[in-house]
């Protein structure tokens, strides 16, 4: 009996130079939205773009490093407050201008509203939200090519993911120029998290062929060009190889949603302010150690990246993460073993943690025997 799966992505995906030129061709005559930093080099983009197309209608900058309900609120306020509704909205940025982006697009009535569907974990109904063109600045989260955004609220401790097939971007324009300049830790700390995306797709419920191909270029790419680039940091060849790593990153997590790592992720980002893509990455050679046997192509996946020894494959990605400066246990980032067992308990709770093909039993004993707790 042969396995039955499926892929889906709409987006439209436009890769390589020119992305202003590409922009305005996109844009046309739409009175849009600009989504974007509140940083000189974000402004001299919006000139450039107003020159190659026309003014935005309304551009919204003042996005937080996580998207959090305190600021949401005011620019879904602003946002859908304005005289006649827009045509479509451009996000120029990070993850967190494009997932901005998206919010801004789900809150047609109003963010009370959006919240109270999200913490009920379905977003339904008519939103008609206009469509996006998302053109990411950072190699990192791949949101320009999911369907879902995240939302911090801090108040309370709490993360929440929208997601809905509507929020796939129409298209995305990914320029690597723009990602020059950026600084090592930024690209250190999205070059880890497509990393865990990519791992993270591959030991999933949800996985299928398609997406671990996508998953196994994105995690041999990073592996093999992000320590380079962290050395190099002005080298366009190496910014466009991990550009297209943490595409096809998204690509593939944009069909499995994340697992394990990321659910253990979100308490110790919130609660001791660890950056998301070491707090999502520094606990992946303790999962691949806690793996069950597997078999077909999520097997074949992970030999092609580490070799069919698990143990061995363990010591080199966590080899490679330590070069990188990455710590491999709770302890390096403030977290004493009783909320760490804590954390890991309450990961298996939600529904990433379900997205994941191993067990609690499994990954509690390789994190004792590798000194993750």
């Amino acid at each position: 009996m042969t396995h039955s799966w499926s892929y889906h992505n709409p987006v439209d995906v436009r890769f390589g130079g020119d992305a202003i030129a590409t922009l305005a061709e996109c844009i046309g005559t739409a009175r849009y939205a600009l989504v974007t930093y509140d940083e000189p080099s974000f402004a001299g983009l919006t000139g450039q773009l107003t020159k190659a197309a026309h003014a935005p209608a309304i551009t919204v900058n003042d996005v937080l490093p996580n998207p959090d309900c305190s600021n949401l609120k005011a620019q879904i306020d602003r946002f859908w407050g304005l005289q006649g509704a827009m045509d479509l909205i451009v996000a120029i940025g990070g993850g967190s201008v494009i997932d901005t982006a998206k919010v801004l697009a789900a809150g047609r009535y109003g963010f009370d509203a959006l919240m109270t569907q999200v913490r009920a974990g379905v977003v339904s109904g008519d939103l008609s939200p206009p469509p996006l063109i998302a053109v990411p600045t950072t190699a990192g989260t791949g949101s320009e090519v999911t369907c879902w955004a995240t939302i911090w609220d801090e108040a309370e401790g709490a993360k929440y993911s929208l997601a809905h097939v509507d929020f796939y971007p129409r298209t995305a324009v990914v320029d690597p120029a723009l990602m020059l300049g950026k600084s090592r830790e930024l690209t250190r700390t999205t070059g880890l998290d497509a990393l865990s995306h990519a791992l993270e797709s591959i030991w999933n419920k949800n996985a299928n062929p398609v997406s671990a191909r996508h998953a196994v270029f994105a995690a041999r790419t990073i592996l093999r060009d992000l320590p380079k680039l962290l050395s190099s940091p002005d080298d366009l060849p190496l910014r466009a190889s991990m550009a297209e790593a943490a595409l096809s990153a998204g690509l593939a997590f944009s069909n499995t949603k994340t697992a394990i790592a990321h659910n253990i992720s979100y308490p110790v980002t919130l609660r001791y302010g660890v950056a998301h893509g070491i707090a999502c990455s520094f606990t992946l050679p303790t999962i691949l150690r806690s793996l069950p046997p597997l078999c077909g192509f999520r097997d074949t996946a992970l030999d092609e990246l580490f070799g069919q020894e698990r143990n061995a494959g363990a010591d080199q990605l966590a080899a490679a993460l330590r070069g990188m400066g990455v710590g491999l246990s709770f302890k390096d980032y403030g977290v004493d073993r009783p909320e760490a067992e804590a954390i890991i308990e309450d990961a298996f709770l939600g529904q990433r943690g379900k997205n994941f093909i191993g067990t609690k039993y499994a990954l509690f004993a390789a994190a004792q025997g590798d000194g993750l707790i």
